[in-house]
């Protein structure tokens, strides 16, 4: 009896904790879509006309649809340019990103940002640029050593013009994923 009452009440802490989350959020993570990648495999040309590129990893990456690393020299990965936004401005910024060849599930633990990313400062080295409703930089700021999760809150907390958040690499400067405030945090 006594187990499976601390079988329950772990199972319970552990729901706790994610409906503590994500009442607590200042933001959520926005991976690019499984059907925005499906497209991009089945037509292998990117949305400039370009075609895509099959590779091995050679690099960390990672996949901009589940923001899990790639593994070097054993995952196939798509490298082709994209842009973040809706609309064409001077701020557009098309790069190179990467996604996993094979079908993967996108980022599911929105209300966090991705640990794998957070945790490898070495190999993502990020930046994080706001933006405002018209698609105007508000502002940059370099992650260095900072919680990117806690910088990221702060920025929405202290940036009141800030509707959303690029995460960049710092070095190579492509596009990780979009963060998006939440006005209300959300529940699920």
């Amino acid at each position: 009896m006594k187990a499976s009452f601390g079988l329950g009440r772990r199972h319970f802490i552990s729901n706790f904790d994610s409906l503590t989350i994500k009442k607590m959020s200042k933001f959520k993570i926005v991976p690019l879509s499984k059907s925005f990648a499906e497209r991009i495999r089945r037509t292998m040309r990117d949305d400039f006309g370009h075609q895509v590129t099959e590779q091995i990893a050679t690099g960390a990456g990672p996949c901009r649809v589940s923001l899990k690393p790639f593994k070097k020299t054993v995952d196939k990965r798509l490298l082709f340019t994209h842009s973040p936004f809706d609309t064409d401005n001077v701020y557009n910024q098309p790069g190179p990103i990467f996604i996993n060849s094979a079908d993967v599930e996108e980022y599911s633990d929105i209300y966090r940002f991705p640990p794998e990313i957070k945790a490898n400062k070495k190999s993502f080295p990020l930046t994080l640029i706001g933006y405002d409703a018209e698609q105007q930089m508000a502002c940059t700021k370099l992650v260095g050593d900072a919680d990117v999760g806690k910088l990221i809150a702060e920025l929405f907390e202290t940036q009141p013009d800030v509707k959303y958040l690029h995460v960049r690499n710092a070095q190579a400067c492509c596009f990780i994923c979009k963060v998006e405030r939440l006005n209300e945090p959300e529940c699920q």
